[in-house]
């Protein structure tokens, strides 16, 4: 999920292959950078994504899991397109677009925000879930919750 920044180092200190962003405003999708390819696609409408079975090592969901109206089922969908040990990060701050995020979100305090985050990846089939506050000193907070895709079963395989 991603928009005009992709809130990932510059390729000088962290070279990286594909970079794919998913986001709902082809303009700043475009003006991202750091993107070598990018989907305009509303996870709200349809929590699909549209890629192929095992194509990422990593997913980085940034300061957007509070819009999402089907949280459960876009998770879902990230661990198919993860790896076998595949690691999503889901980053967070105290801010968001009131308009937008889901109810929820805007009543809880933070443990609880993390609760949730932490219960969505617990239903979605990730494993060795973390919460890290990576907040700077100065500034807007910043907590992350990271999980792992499990190897893949024998039934995936096939």
């Amino acid at each position: 999920m991603s928009s005009w920044i992709s809130h990932l180092p510059d390729s000088t200190v962290l070279p990286l292959g594909r970079v794919a962003g998913l986001g709902m405003n082809a303009d700043e999708l475009q003006a991202n950078t750091r993107l070598t390819e990018f989907v305009v696609h509303n996870l709200n409408t349809n929590p699909l994504l549209e890629y192929d079975d095992g194509s990422f090592d990593r997913v980085i969901i940034a300061v957007s899991i509070q819009y999402l109206t089907r949280p459960v089922e876009v998770l879902r969908s990230v661990r198919r397109v993860l790896r076998s040990n595949g690691r999503i990060a889901i980053a967070m701050s105290h801010r968001c677009f009131p308009t937008k995020a889901i109810a929820a979100f805007q009543s809880m305090d933070l443990q609880n925000r993390m609760r949730l985050v932490s219960a969505y990846l617990d239903e979605s089939g990730f494993e060795d879930i973390e919460f890290f506050d990576h907040s700077p000193a100065a500034g807007d907070p910043l907590w992350v919750v990271v999980g792992t895709r499990p190897e893949l079963t024998r039934s995936e395989i096939a």
